[in-house]
């Protein structure tokens, strides 16, 4: 059925997803899934996360007034210097969700999980910002009407010491709706990265991930093992975030930058599609850039 799809070769549908949000394309309020994904409840049109690093001048050694970055300096540098509390990682997250039949209401709400502690047992918690819901509904005359979720909507759960969910129930939705959130996490935990699901419990139209992460830290990626998935590594440049009179504009590390796509994935597929940090497969595509000797921080 998916490949029959693709051989038709719809040139509206291919025009999908839009990674724009903001505003649904007409394509969008058209869409209403495509194979065995027309009977589903509701689709997610478009889904991305990108993550970047952000260096600060803590890294540099206080010895070192040349600002010389080289990739052999940098080996120096990791050796003893990187702190956690120097490095930043940062979250953008994006999705789009349209409701196609009344049972399908209920995948509007929202669950995001994030790493936020014990204020006894943990100082740094991650920082969960910037979130914003929007309901787009076509009313009779076919007119788009947009409206806000307001923040009453949010209840936050303690999952476990280190785990809390922030749950959002978004009323008053109805078969066409189209629901966008985003939101922004701000981490200092550099040696580690959050998963991400590309196989929902409803049809996804586009999944992406974007990492791009610091040749100093060396991370096993477990990209998912799907047919409907291609992942993807180059090298990178990450710019340095310093304040210091001493340093030069303009100086940059190599990264790894990680891309990860899938495109018409139906939830009922045989092979689990995840993307994770934690645990590396026999079949990942290797770093770029992968620096040698001990200045790394590996995550197993």
């Amino acid at each position: 059925m998916l490949a029959t799809f693709f051989a038709c070769g719809s040139m509206a549908y291919a025009q999908l997803p839009n990674e724009k949000f903001g505003k649904p394309s007409n394509l969008e309020w058209d869409f209403n899934g495509w194979g065995d994904a027309i009977n589903a409840d509701a689709i997610i049109l478009c889904k991305t996360m990108k993550v970047t690093y952000q260096l600060s001048d803590q890294l540099f050694n206080n010895n070192q007034s040349d600002s010389d970055l080289s990739t052999d300096n940098l080996m120096d540098y990791g050796k003893n210097q990187i702190d956690d509390s120097n490095i930043l990682v940062k979250y953008e997250v994006r999705l789009r969700t349209k409701i196609l039949k009344p049972e399908g209401a209920g995948h509007a709400n929202i669950d995001i999980t994030y790493y936020n502690g014990d204020n006894y047992k943990i100082v740094n918690n991650d920082e969960l910002k910037d979130l914003k819901i929007k309901v787009f509904t076509k009313n009779e005359k076919g007119k788009v009407e947009k409206r806000n979720v307001d923040t009453d909507a949010f209840v936050r759960e303690r999952v476990d010491d280190n785990y809390a969910v922030l749950h959002v129930v978004v009323p008053d939705v109805q078969p066409g709706s189209i629901i966008e959130y985003q939101y922004n996490i701000t981490s200092t935990r550099p040696a580690f990265l959050y998963d991400w699901v590309f196989q929902e419990s409803i049809p996804t139209v586009h999944s992406a991930c974007d990492i791009d992460v610091p040749a100093i830290l060396q991370f096993n990626m477990n990209a998912p093992i799907n047919k409907l998935i291609k992942s993807s590594v180059e090298v990178g440049q990450l710019a340095y975030d310093t304040n210091r009179a001493d340093l030069k504009k303009g100086k940059t590390c190599p990264t790894n930058h990680y891309k990860i796509i899938g495109d018409y994935i139906l939830p009922e597929d045989e092979e689990v599609a995840n993307f994770t940090s934690k645990i590396a497969m026999p079949n990942v595509t290797l770093p770029a850039y992968l620096p040698e000797g001990s200045t790394h921080l590996r995550v197993k």
